[in-house]
Formats: C-alpha cells, structure tokens, sequence
C-alpha cells in the first residue's frame, strides 16, 4: 500500500461523516502496514489550538479551519516525502482537498481519498456511542452526513460502510488502496 516507483511514501485521506470510523480504519491501517505508515488524526490538531478554539462544524470556524486543514495537509506531505505511508482520518470533505492536491502534485506524491458512508441511521447510532468529548449532536452529524451524500464526480471514491464490521470494512479499504480506486488525479498547475 506504498507509493510509485521509487518512492514508498503517500497519503491516503479517510473522510465522512462523525462515527463512520475513520480513525478504526486508519489505525488499522497503519499497524498493518508492510513499511514505515503513520496514522494523522485531524481532531489532534484541532485539539492543539489553546485559545480562539471553534468547533469546527460552526460557521464562524472557517478560518481556523482552513489553516488547520493547511497545516494537516504540510504534516502529511512531509511524512509521505519521507516515505511513510501516511493514514490520515478526519473530516475533509472535497473543499478541503486543494492543499492536499496541490501538495501532492507538487511534490510527485500519490494521494488517494476515501469517504466511508454509512448510511444515516447507522452514522447517529456510532456517534451517540462515541466518547464523551467527541460530537454527538444530531444536528451537525445530520448536516455533516448530507454533505458527503453529494460528491458528483467523487462519488466513486465512497464505500458504503452500512452493515459492514469495522474488519469486513479494513479489508474493503485495504483492496481498494491496493487495486488504485481511491487515487485522486492530480491538481493542475
């Protein structure tokens, strides 16, 4: 589940709604791995900022947003240049991937990106069973959920986690990072 030619290194984005198990996936991922994998999760940067903190589903968050989703995408591009197979879970919907894109094509460094979604009634009974610091509310999941149900042209990036276990869904994602499904093209120049 490497990179390209010479290169070992890439990253690999596993996005959707709160409780479609990204982080399961990921760190899975990452201590299967056959060569050096880290594992990012996007709520540890977030958890970072000391003062100013928004939740990120507010409105009012899309500066703090963007610059976390900057600093996220240069961690991932740095590990996955240095040959890691970098695992990174969180909320990064199709308008966070620029820095992702461009990083990447830049840098010469496959990039794959994969929305896990289960359907609705699965995603709010996973997130009401979530830790105590993690989103429950229904409101956000609900409009976090409905975001990731309309991606046009990355509709073929989503795997359909419904009914799935966490390892029926590891094994899914695992053959489709091998088999190339999930690479995403390159951003222009």
């Amino acid at each position: 589940m490497g990179g390209d030619g010479d290169r070992a290194g890439a990253v690999v984005i596993i996005t959707g709604p709160p409780g479609a198990g990204k982080t399961t996936v990921a760190a899975a991922l990452a201590e299967r791995s056959a060569g050096p994998a880290v594992h990012l999760h996007s709520d540890d940067f977030y958890g970072y900022i000391r003062s100013g903190y928004v939740e990120p589903y507010r409105p009012q968050a899309h500066e703090q947003n963007r610059v976390v989703i900057g600093v996220l995408a240069g961690a991932a591009l740095g590990y996955a240049a240095g040959g890691y197979l970098v695992l990174l879970d969180g909320i990064v919907g199709p308008w966070f991937l620029g820095p992702f894109r461009d990083g990447a094509r830049r840098a010469g460094l496959p990039l794959h990106y994969l929305v896990l979604r289960p359907d609705l009634a699965q995603t709010l009974r996973r997130a009401r069973d979530r830790a105590a610091d993690q989103l429950h509310a229904s409101g956000p999941i609900r409009a976090l959920h409905q975001q990731f149900s309309q991606l046009s042209d990355l509709e073929a990036h989503v795997l359909d986690t419904s009914g799935l276990t966490a390892g029926q869904t590891i094994e899914a994602v695992r053959t489709a990072i091998t088999a190339g499904r999930l690479r995403l093209a390159p951003a222009g120049p």
